[in-house]
């Protein structure tokens, strides 16, 4: 089973030098991987037979852990799929922190969407050839369940991009109505987006929506962003 998928998204990796308490890198890299090979294992079972079909029980066996090691990482199967979206929003804020000061508001931000839609849309399972990040996608916004905590990580993403786009901009967002209404317009694409990319079956490409909606969206975004 391959288990490249998640490893992309994860919000935690150790690229740098070693430092002097190399016992604590190892310890966060080994929960990192457990979590990584229970994350994979679930959406591996989760797409192809459904969420209320799958038990934790499956999960672990297929992933070579106990239920207790299940338990140390989530609290429920929904915690599993929400795994999925963990470094979005991560994601999303740092792009739009590296993004250039002079740069239109709606090129910032299309930039930043884009980076968590492409982490997204890259999850394919090359064991079967199919588009595994679609079914995930697909049984997040079909499943009530899950479609809620998506939600409520898209709000988090919201205060985040506020904050950043605040500061990119110069604006204080407890007085200034710009920065919240431009994330929730971006993020709103985000949604769109993969609503129609999961109601098309994947025959349509979410890069491209993803473009058409932000040009819908720029005149308003950067005419309210000039100051």
């Amino acid at each position: 089973m391959p288990r490249r998928a998640l490893v992309s998204l994860s919000a935690w990796r150790y690229d740098g030098p070693v430092n002097s308490r190399p016992e604590v890198s190892l310890a966060q890299r080994k929960r990192q991987l457990v979590s990584d090979e229970l994350t994979e294992a679930a959406l591996q079972l989760l797409a192809t037979k459904g969420f209320e079909a799958v038990t934790i029980d499956e999960i672990v066996t297929a992933a070579g852990v106990s239920k207790r090691t299940f338990f140390r990482y989530f609290a429920s199967k929904e915690d599993v799929v929400v795994q999925f979206l963990a470094g979005m929003g991560a994601g999303m804020r740092a792009e739009l922190a590296a993004r250039p000061a002079e740069e239109r508001p709606s090129v910032a931000l299309l930039h930043a969407v884009r980076v968590s839609l492409a982490a997204c849309a890259a999850h394919i399972d090359s064991s079967d050839g199919s588009d595994r990040a679609l079914r995930v996608v697909r049984l997040i916004l079909r499943t009530p369940a899950l479609y809620a905590r998506f939600l409520e990580r898209q709000a988090r993403w919201r205060d985040d991009l506020t904050a950043e786009l605040a500061r990119h901009l110069g604006l204080d967002p407890a007085t200034d109505l710009y920065p919240r209404l431009a994330a929730g317009m971006a993020l709103t694409a985000f949604d769109t987006v993969l609503q129609r990319w999961s109601g098309s079956d994947g025959t349509e490409d979410p890069a491209a929506l993803l473009d058409r909606a932000f040009a819908v969206m720029a005149p308003a975004l950067d005419a309210a962003g000039r100051r």
